[in-house]
């Protein structure tokens, strides 16, 4: 009899034998599939080169090049060796020529880049009472239309109001001419002073001179291509304003976009805060240039010109404009035709404006534009006189705005740094 214990034991070689021919049995068969999968690679292989040589056989007789798609673009060579000074030298030289291209260009185009600035600052002004119509249910596009209609109105009130003061004023100095030439060809002083100097013969002679003719004629076609230029300019600044003032939304996202994605939210914040302060100052000093306006009209209605107060109450506003000097040339206008109606009226319209002009330097203006930017009167000083020195009345215009702008990034960024480095 067999014990126990060997009945276990062959049943256990026998599995284990059976289980070692099922593992070759798998083994010869992943084999076959291997040598199966080589077989079709080598096959696809061969396949697809005979489909290159084919592919390249027909570029060749095309005289076309054929990249390989792993190839793309080619493979970036080494990067120039920069401390050659043949390549330094060359490099610099290109960089000054592209610099003095670029700044000559800028030069050509100073017109155009001026026209863009006052268009952009007049539709950022303009934007608060855009966005004012918005609040009371008007949709964007209609906003805009009003606004511009509005302006419109205003640019066309002013000329109609303006031209006739103009035309009334040379029309009188055209009557009263001779009777003023009278009384200089009386005076006893203005006698001697011809006995000594013969001007009154030498005027005789300039304007019996045949040239005079041709000059007068080539001064009336320069003030014509004046008058063309600034009709001109007008018309292209109101469309530029109607466009940037459409689009304003759209050029702030586009101009946005350009920032990283992890620093546009703060870049957005203070773009529309600084777009905020300039629409804040360009409606700050039209109050003020208002009542500037209207003190005018009621001050000239009060001394007797009521056929000139409101053309006059519009130049006062427009000049009153211009930081620092166009209070100045309002009053002098002002004066000006004051004393074309008398001595006392002239110097009580003087006197007027100087004292106007210190109410509203220390008063009317500081109390407005506190609200509106946030800037100190030394800076408004230093930016008004540099931007008249470097654009004129332009840069005298968006001179105290851009310092506003610049100082709240100052705050904003660069304090801030220096504050937490």
């Amino acid at each position: 009899m067999t014990p126990a214990g060997d009945d276990t034991s062959t049943a256990t070689d026998r599995d284990l034998a059976e289980a070692t021919r099922a593992a070759k049995t798998a083994a010869e068969q992943a084999e076959a599939s291997a040598d199966k999968a080589d077989d079709a690679a080598d096959k696809a292989a061969a396949a697809a080169k005979d489909a290159q040589d084919a592919d390249q056989d027909i570029a060749d007789g095309l005289l076309i090049e054929e990249r390989h798609p792993s190839v793309g673009m080619g493979v970036p060579g080494p990067p120039i060796r920069r401390g050659n000074p043949f390549t330094f030298g060359f490099f610099a030289a290109l960089g000054v020529l592209v610099a003095w291209g670029l700044w000559n260009a800028l030069g050509q185009a100073r017109s155009v880049l001026i026209l863009l600035l006052v268009s952009m600052f007049i539709a950022v002004g303009l934007n608060p009472l855009v966005e004012w119509f918005m609040r009371r249910g008007l949709k964007r596009g209609l906003s805009v239309a009003v606004v511009f209609l509005l302006m419109i109105l205003a640019v066309a009130g002013v000329g109609f109001a303006i031209v006739p003061v103009v035309s009334d004023q040379i029309n009188s100095l055209i009557k009263n001419a001779p009777e003023w030439l009278d009384l200089l060809t009386k005076s006893k002083t203005l006698n001697d002073l011809n006995d000594k100097y013969h001007f009154i013969q030498k005027a005789q002679d300039y304007i019996q001179d045949p040239a005079l003719a041709q000059r007068a004629f080539g001064g009336i076609l320069g003030v014509g291509k004046v008058v063309a230029g600034a009709l001109f300019n007008t018309f292209t600044i109101l469309v530029l304003t109607l466009y940037f003032l459409a689009s304003l939304p759209t050029v702030k996202r586009a101009a946005y976009s350009l920032v990283p994605r992890s620093r546009r939210p703060r870049v957005s914040i203070l773009g529309d805060e600084v777009l905020t302060r300039v629409g804040g100052y360009v409606s700050g000093q039209f109050l003020v240039a208002l009542c500037a306006g209207v003190m005018m009209f009621i001050f000239l209605e009060i001394i007797g010109l009521r056929q000139y107060a409101v053309a006059l109450a519009i130049v006062v506003m427009f000049c009153d404009f211009i930081p620092m000097v166009g209070g100045l040339i309002g009053v002098v206008v002002v004066a000006l035709i004051g004393f074309t109606g008398g001595l006392w009226t002239g110097l009580a319209c003087l006197i007027y404006g100087v004292l106007y002009q210190q109410v509203e330097n220390y008063v009317v203006a500081p109390r407005i534009m506190r609200r509106a930017v946030d800037i100190p009167g030394a800076v408004t000083v230093i930016a008004a006189l540099l931007g008249g020195a470097l654009l004129g009345v332009v840069g005298a215009l968006l001179a105290i705005p851009s310092a506003a702008a610049i100082l709240l990034i100052i705050r904003e960024v660069w304090v801030r740094k220096a504050d937490a480095s």
